[in-house]
């Protein structure tokens, strides 16, 4: 209900891809893929980066609950730490999946037919995605007690790992260290699960370059999610 965080969370993803997608529109090329405009590359990272955005919006507010002493009183709940961070992930999941959505329907805008996208998989790979960077973000919370400290780690440790995710640049046209660490960095395969959902569940030849298929790019978001969802139970187990 809060609109300044909707329209920021809305408004700076959706300027990047306007400005870099101008910017570099005449400099980009993929290998097997003439033609691909790149604000129509970009747009796929771009709902990474709301779902990004929403997450470390959604998670700060747990050093806002600590300083307030709500934190304490949940805590002292019959649910615990256990459900508290896994009712912070899920909320602040939700709340990053319907953002995603809601730019997804501004995707004619970009060159994407809205009746040719596989909703229900766009849906999945929001899901996961959100639900990772959500978990991390509440990890960061938790062991940071600073706002302004929480939001520059986040945006260090979350931000290059959106970066080189193939969400601004294929792995087609980096070099082999960057290469490889694309392919070692789950949000990769998320990014290529977004795509592929945009584009209605075929991938243009050229478009990405790791190549590893549906199921991949669900199996590999959906153990990181697991992961990063253990790792903020773990940490909510220490008290704050």
């Amino acid at each position: 209900r809060q609109r300044s965080r909707v329209v920021g969370a809305l408004a700076q993803p959706l300027i990047l891809w306007a400005l870099v997608g101008a910017g570099l529109a005449g400099t980009f090329s993929v290998p097997g893929a003439q033609g691909l405009d790149y604000q129509e590359y970009f747009f796929p990272g771009i709902l990474g980066m709301v779902v990004l955005f929403a997450a470390i919006f959604g998670t700060m507010s747990v050093i806002e609950d600590r300083h307030e002493g709500f934190l304490q009183a949940v805590l002292t709940g019959p649910g615990g730490s256990d459900a508290l961070a896994l009712g912070k992930i899920l909320g602040g999941s939700a709340v990053a999946v319907l953002q995603g959505l809601a730019l997804a329907l501004l995707a004619p805008i970009a060159g994407f037919d809205l009746g040719a996208i596989d909703w229900p998989m766009l849906v999945l790979h929001l899901s996961l995605l959100a639900a990772s960077l959500t978990a991390l973000g509440v990890v960061g919370a938790w062991l940071l007690d600073s706002v302004a400290g929480y939001h520059a780690v986040m945006m260090v440790v979350l931000f290059p790992l959106w970066m080189v995710s193939g969400a601004m640049f294929p792995p087609a046209t980096v070099g082999p260290v960057l290469g490889l660490i694309m392919r070692l960095n789950p949000l990769t395969y998320a990014g290529e699960g977004l795509r592929r959902a945009l584009y209605g569940g075929v991938l243009p030849q050229g478009a990405l370059g790791i190549g590893g298929g549906p199921l991949v790019e669900v199996l590999v978001p959906a153990g990181f999610a697991v992961l990063a969802a253990g790792a903020a139970v773990l940490a909510c187990r220490r008290r704050p």
